[in-house]
């Protein structure tokens, strides 16, 4: 069964503590999730306030479905995370068979 995942890599620089770095990722996971019917959490323990990892998955019987998911979901997370004050500063996608019969 195909399965499609994506990480995200945050920039957020106006956090200026934990407070406005939660509310910045939050937001994100919450839209994202909400929006496409996607797993999404965060990734990484606090090492900055200015950073962050997110981890997005999704699963699907079609695999061509999944790529279309992923490119609407950067775009969407590039655009979210714009109106959120932090920037995309790198992300991937990849699609795997799993337990393929």
């Amino acid at each position: 069964m195909p399965v499609a995942a994506m990480v995200l890599d945050l920039r957020i620089p106006h956090a200026q503590s934990l407070k406005d770095r939660r509310q910045v990722v939050r937001s994100l996971k919450e839209k994202l999730a909400h929006g496409f019917n996607i797993s999404v959490a965060e990734m990484d323990e606090t090492l900055t306030w200015q950073s962050a990892t997110i981890g997005i998955a999704a699963i699907s019987g079609s695999r061509d479905y999944l790529a279309g998911l992923m490119v609407q979901v950067e775009d969407a997370a590039v655009r979210i995370a714009a109106g959120l004050g932090a920037e995309i500063a790198v992300s991937w996608d990849y699609l795997e068979i799993a337990g393929d019969p």
